[in-house]
């Protein structure tokens, strides 16, 4: 085991807590949020696969939807018009698996960095079809945050890996 994983192991014990007392909570809320994430991230994966995103043309309709909502000049038209309807089924399937896949590594702690990168990509996306808003932010910053801390070698699967 390195020093690195044997020092991640450190934050549970009682001494360590005591002595960083600020930097725990902020272990405790950190893993709080990335759970949280997760959870949403479960759920819209879990909607989709029940509402027959994958085998429908739901997306297809979505996205010409939003199209008549924006300027054509709009580069998210552009992107809508030239990328996302024509390869609707290829677009379902990825953010589909994507949700997913990025629910379970965070909420386990598994291939975190991974699952938060992947999430990423899934809000740029998102992002760059029109779907843009001040609610995105939030998540924004959760996602970097998750690139940038090692949480699961906090709490997690990852800890368990690490040698």
């Amino acid at each position: 085991m390195t020093l690195a994983a044997e020092e991640f192991r450190r934050v549970w014990q009682w001494s360590w807590i005591k002595v960083h007392p600020a930097r725990f909570t902020g272990i405790v809320l950190h893993l709080l949020f990335r759970t949280l994430f997760a959870v949403f991230w479960l759920a819209a994966g879990i909607n989709k696969v029940t509402k027959d995103w994958l085998t429908s043309d739901i997306l297809k309709q979505m996205f010409l939807e939003r199209l008549t909502e924006m300027p054509p000049d709009a580069f998210a038209s552009q992107f809508l018009l030239l990328f996302a309807i024509p390869l609707y089924p290829l677009v379902a399937w990825v953010i589909t698996i994507g949700e997913l896949y990025s629910a379970v590594g965070l909420l386990l702690g598994w291939t975190t960095r991974i699952a938060a990168a992947v999430s990423l990509f899934i809000l740029f996306g998102l992002a760059i079809g029109g779907y843009y808003d001040a609610s995105l932010i939030p998540f924004f910053i959760l996602n970097f945050v998750f690139l940038a801390w090692p949480s699961g070698l906090w709490l997690g699967i990852d800890r368990l890996r690490a040698k």
